[in-house]
């Protein structure tokens, strides 16, 4: 049996993310997803909790034949010690999946295989790309699984989103 892990911050969960998932699922029996800045939510970059990415990948992948488990993954500020915080933190795995070049040399430096995904339309699939649109009311349900849509509908994450991105219009005023 074969295990992997794939880490992200899944803010929020989109479809380049399920495609790198289906991807996985053709080498691996199980999966663990490390649900990457645990730690923080309800800011622009990180709108939505630990609790609630967990929520958007677990409906997500209901439908799948794949075993995964979701792991929060708190911050660390320490890339030297960041692998064996990680390993502290999910089951055992065989092999990391990423295509972030810090996250591939820390596990390659800590004797992990590190295998690699083509992006999936990465210049439209990607978390800020899908934020920009929640806040600016653009179409961004294209970009997420529908069970992902339903998570933030639950949840009024465009309200949250929208309210953490803007800013004090008297801020700069004396």
């Amino acid at each position: 049996m074969t295990r992997g892990f794939y880490i992200g911050r899944f803010q929020p969960f989109h479809n380049g993310h399920l495609s790198m998932v289906e991807q996985i699922a053709d080498d691996v029996d199980e999966l663990v997803l490390g649900i990457g800045s645990a730690d923080d939510s309800h800011t622009t970059r990180n709108p939505f909790t630990a609790g609630e990415r967990i929520m958007m990948i677990t409906k997500s992948l209901v439908d799948y034949d794949l075993v995964t488990y979701a792991v929060p993954i708190e911050d660390l500020e320490r890339n030297s010690v960041w692998v064996s915080h990680v390993q502290s933190m999910s089951p055992d795995f065989d092999v990391a999946y990423s295509n972030n070049p810090l996250v591939i040399q820390l596990f390659r430096e800590a004797g992990i295989e590190v295998r690699q995904s083509p992006m999936f339309n990465r210049e439209v699939l990607e978390g800020s790309e899908v934020r920009e649109r929640m806040i600016s009311g653009g179409d961004w349900e294209s970009l997420v699984p529908e069970a992902v849509v339903e998570v933030v509908e639950e949840m009024n994450g465009i309200e949250r989103l929208q309210m953490v991105s803007d800013t004090d219009s008297n801020a700069n005023e004396d």
